[in-house]
């Protein structure tokens, strides 16, 4: 079922407030969602919270320990509906209903169908009033990444590019930076704050030695993933030594032990992934990721590993910069071969939203199955 929009213009308006709360979360919660709260009494915020990170307390438990006395007859507004099963925490539901508050007010119904309108069903049997679906499609997209792990147990995958306008990442000489301006890099360092890994191809990091962490003030660093089926990867690679974020690579099952053994010295995890030919099972990988806990990760890979996620199906969001400039026919394509013979069989895009960032064009779209 489909919630559509309830409740009034001043309740939309508290639920973007706990919408801004609960951002402040992404990138900390795993595999918990981020979580925002806030209570209102007689128009006034009394109290308000997020999840911080998972093992500690729910948003809601937070707003309602800073508004007190203050809760009792008051209207509580959260992002997704209270839980009611006992984690690492306990249940917020009946907290909620403990506290006195007389409304609940809630922007997404949890997608776990284990749980999925418990919550609400529990505070309707206390007498609480809850009106539900408030800002529905903001609340759904803060928590899209927990909803594609606790649903199917793999993470939410974007794709970044970033090419010229005749879509080439690289020059045929390779030089490829930078094709897009500050503003857009800056943006892609949110990203990085705010997911929990990035994933790229062993041939990126042999090519340009990136650091793949976040240079934004007050950031984190994110679990920094390779795709290297050989261990290729190079013994001196600056994200082996920089002491920032975890780094796991990922190569085949069978592969070489003493190699292994001293990228483990380097502090790198080895996860042996099962291979499909040449190369390794990206499906098999992204269980793997979810097994271990990550809901979402940024891929800022190269043609060949974009072209292996997109055959797969294994992309749920797609953004790419379009830089004002050309580079021709003879540059590097930001997509390598999809084995499209027809337009019939091409890889459509859906939910295109188109933006300007800085003097880039960036555009964000679902890919769909052919």
């Amino acid at each position: 079922m489909t919630l559509g929009e309830h409740g009034s213009p001043r309740d939309a308006e508290y639920m973007r407030l706990a919408l801004e709360l609960g951002r402040r979360g992404l990138g900390r919660t795993r595999p918990n969602p981020p979580v925002g709260a806030v209570v209102v009494r007689g128009g006034r915020v009394v109290g308000s919270g997020w999840h911080r990170r998972a093992g500690t307390a729910h948003a809601e438990a937070i707003a309602l320990e800073q508004a007190g006395a203050a809760a009792r007859g008051a209207t509580l507004y959260v992002t997704l509906e209270p839980c009611t099963h006992q984690g690492r925490m306990p249940p917020c539901a009946p907290r909620v209903i403990e506290s006195g508050v007389q409304r609940v007010v809630i922007g997404a119904i949890d997608p776990n169908p284990l749980v999925s309108r418990r919550g609400v069903a529990q505070l309707r049997r206390a007498g609480v009033a809850v009106t539900t679906g408030v800002e529905s499609a903001a609340s759904m997209d803060l928590i899209a990444a927990f909803a594609r792990h606790v649903v199917t147990g793999r993470p939410f995958v974007r794709l970044k590019l970033a090419a010229s306008a005749d879509g080439r990442i690289a020059t045929r000489t390779g030089a490829s930076r930078w094709i897009t301006g500050a503003p857009a890099r800056r943006l892609v360092h949110r990203w990085r704050n705010e997911m929990d890994a990035v994933m790229v191809g062993v041939d990126t990091v042999i090519a340009d030695d990136p650091e793949l962490t976040c240079r934004r003030a007050g950031g984190r660093d994110p679990v920094r993933v390779v795709v290297d089926g050989r261990l290729r990867i190079p013994p001196r690679a600056r994200l082996l030594h920089d002491g920032r974020g975890p780094v796991w690579i990922a190569t085949r099952t069978r592969h070489d032990r003493a190699r292994a053994a001293r990228l483990g010295r380097d502090g790198a995890t080895i996860l042996p992934v099962v291979a499909r030919g040449p190369h390794l099972d990206l499906g098999a990988l992204l269980v793997t990721l979810g097994r271990r806990d990550l809901t979402s990760v940024l891929v800022e890979a190269g043609a060949a590993l974009s072209a292996a996620l997109i055959a797969g199906g294994h992309v749920d969001e797609l953004c790419w910069f379009s830089a004002p400039l050309l580079i021709g026919g003879d540059g590097l394509p930001m997509i390598g071969p999809l084995g499209v013979r027809s337009l019939r069989g091409a890889f459509p895009l859906s939910d295109l939203r188109v933006e300007r960032v800085g003097d880039d064009l960036l555009h964000t779209a679902r890919v769909e199955a052919r």
